[in-house]
């Protein structure tokens, strides 16, 4: 399959009592170039994160966002910080011993006091915790994925017309090139009749001067291999995957080819095949562009 370098996905599980959400977002690049957007405290997780984009991901600019909610089974611990308590509770025995105040010590009253309680972060599993991240970012990039095989799909269906295209209009350049040394040969008889007006005309001579035109402009080995470009495309285009830079390599040689034929051809009906044929060369080429 054939897929798009744009495209958007979107997942999102509880897993472990912690709702986690993942978000993809991708616009074309020549590489893969991938931002990771997440709380700072799970940035353990980023590279087992950027390992599972690259596993799916050839070419592209993607962004990554993940959030985390908090855990359901609490984030932090808290107990009793026993020295400083044991403190505070001997100083207010101390006051009301010393001056016979009345004994109304409480829980209450103790916990009002700075440090009494110590709250800690529990410890996590961090590895599980990567794990929880990547399952749920798998899910984003297989809503990803569909995106973006459907507008690759889209995408070939554009490229193969335009390629049919072409097939047409180099089998209309092929047609023409006969004509285009007939044509020559009648100039130059004509044009010989004209110099040596009552004269014989040398036959032999015309030919001659037609089979060298004929050499100089003949396109074959071009149209040739134009053909064969367009037969690679179509099986590059069936074979999917990342294909987008060799897309980019053999579209070059399309132009290549064409550009070739337009310098040998003389004619103006030619020119204007070739014309057409860039047009949707450059058509291609701008297609491609988005071709992981």
């Amino acid at each position: 399959m054939v897929k798009s370098m744009t495209g958007y996905g979107r997942g999102e599980a509880v897993l472990n009592g912690r709702t986690i959400t993942v978000e993809l977002r991708s616009v074309n690049n020549r590489y893969l170039d991938c931002t990771i957007k997440m709380p700072r405290i799970y940035v353990f997780a980023e590279d087992a994160v950027k390992a599972t984009v690259q596993s799916h991901i050839s070419r592209g600019k993607v962004d990554v966002f993940v959030s985390i909610g908090p855990s359901e089974h609490g984030d932090v611990a808290i107990s009793v910080n026993q020295p400083v308590a044991d403190g505070y509770y001997a100083a207010l025995c101390a006051l009301r011993d010393r001056y016979d105040l009345k004994d109304d010590l409480s829980v209450s009253l103790l916990s009002r006091f700075q440090d009494v309680f110590l709250v800690e972060k529990n410890q996590e599993d961090l590895e599980a915790v990567a794990q929880d991240i990547c399952a749920v970012l798998e899910m984003a990039l297989q809503d990803f994925d569909a995106m973006r095989i459907r507008e690759g799909e889209k995408l070939c269906q554009d490229v193969r017309s335009r390629a049919q295209t072409i097939a047409q209009l180099t089998a209309k350049v092929e047609a023409r090139a006969p004509g285009i040394v007939a044509d020559y040969r009648a100039r130059l008889s004509a044009k010989m009749a004209e110099v040596l007006q009552n004269t014989q005309i040398d036959e032999s001579r015309i030919l001659t001067e037609a089979a060298i035109y004929a050499d100089k402009v003949a396109v074959d080995e071009e149209t040739v291999r134009l053909r064969s470009h367009l037969s690679q495309l179509e099986h590059m285009l069936a074979q999917g995957g990342a294909i987008g830079r060799k897309l980019d390599f053999l579209i070059q040689e399309f132009n290549r080819e064409t550009n070739t034929i337009g310098s040998k051809c003389n004619d103006i009906e030619t020119a204007g095949y070739v014309v057409d044929i860039k047009a949707e060369i450059e058509k291609i080429r701008e297609q491609i562009q988005n071709i992981e």
